[in-house]
């Protein structure tokens, strides 16, 4: 029920979801032999290690980066939670990294707006409505963007005293 448990639903949703889409890895001075094609590594709020953006790509990367707590007058707390999704894949062409980061976003948009909640406890907010952010930078042979989704959170019951006079 909180942000934590959200955030590994949907690393596990984002792995069951783009499992079959299998994109190049850039080879690393260190290898061997090339790398072979893989789906996207999912992570939660931050890579293993800030330096380790390009080494790792393809990946996801799901952050919160806000919540947010009311209660109306009668009702039980109710909270949501706004998650930005990362996305990154290497790609030596262009027009081909960046059809492959669009197919990725978009595989993982349209599932979650097929299913809008994940394990019956959070919901996709489609009021406030899902976000598309294409990084156009030049950085080339790695392509970004991000997703960003409100979820409405599990309602809390408060656990009030009852003060005997």
């Amino acid at each position: 029920m909180t942000k934590v448990f959200l955030l590994k639903e949907l690393k596990a949703f984002a792995e069951e979801k783009t499992k079959d889409i299998i994109l190049p890895v850039r080879m690393q001075e260190d290898d061997e032999e090339p790398p072979k094609p893989r789906a996207a590594d999912i992570y939660m709020m931050r890579l293993i290690s800030s330096s380790a953006a390009q080494k790792v790509a393809p990946y996801i990367i799901h952050q919160v980066i806000t919540g947010r707590d009311a209660q109306l007058s009668g009702q039980r707390v109710s909270g949501s939670t706004v998650v930005r999704t990362i996305f990154s894949v290497y790609n030596e062409d262009e027009q081909e990294g960046s059809l492959m980061l669009l197919n990725l976003i978009e595989r993982l948009r349209i599932s979650l707006l097929e299913q809008i909640t994940i394990v019956d406890q959070y919901q996709l907010d489609l009021q406030d409505g899902l976000d598309i952010l294409i990084y156009n930078e030049d950085t080339w042979p790695y392509y970004a963007g991000e997703m960003i989704s409100t979820w409405i959170m599990p309602s809390v019951e408060r656990n009030v005293r009852k003060y005997v006079t």
